[in-house]
Order: C-alpha cells, then structure tokens, then sequence
C-alpha cells in the first residue's frame, strides 16, 4: 500500500486517476457478467433477453458529463450525480460539463 502521506500531489491525481480507471474497469466486468448470466436464465427458459425487456423504460440521452471520465454521464433529470456536485463545488459550471 502507497504512503499518502509522503506522496506529491502529482503523485495523488495519478493515483486517484489510475483508481478511478480500476473502478470503472471493475463495473464494466461485473456488467458484462451480469449480462452474460441474465441471458443464459433468458435462454434456458426459451426467450431471449431483448424479448423479456422490450418496452422497458429507457433513460434520456446524456446532457453533461465527468470532465475527467466522460463513461460517466447524467441526463440532467432527477437527482444529481455526485461527480456532478463536486465539479461544481471545485469551480466548474455546467456548461462547461455539458455533452459536445
């Protein structure tokens, strides 16, 4: 485990910015997993996963996204994203977060 205390500050972003990778990487696995088992139930009992979700409720396209992690994204409706809060809080506006 890394000494925070006697790291630089450079040392730390690339710290958080290689954790925030590991993060998403894990997500991203742990879903297709999730995927690959929801599929298998699917076809083991004669549908597949697309039947057993049509008309499912879908979210709207993405209005704003992490400016360091642009997989994270928030539509702009309903609560707001932690990473959203905290941009703003260090001094981002949100057009500055705003997709394209």
């Amino acid at each position: 485990m890394a000494d925070l205390e006697n790291m630089s500050l450079d040392e730390l972003k690339q710290l958080e910015k290689d954790v925030s990778k590991a993060i998403k990487s894990f997500e991203t696995r742990r879903k297709a997993e999730a995927r690959a088992a929801a599929e298998a139930v699917a076809r083991d009992m004669g549908f597949s996963l697309a039947e057993l979700t049509e008309g499912a409720k879908t979210k709207g396209a993405p209005k704003y996204q992490h400016p360091e992690n642009p997989e994270l994204t928030w539509t702009g409706r309903g609560r707001q994203p932690k990473w959203f809060i905290e941009a703003i809080e260090n001094g981002k506006t949100a057009d500055e977060l705003a997709v394209g």
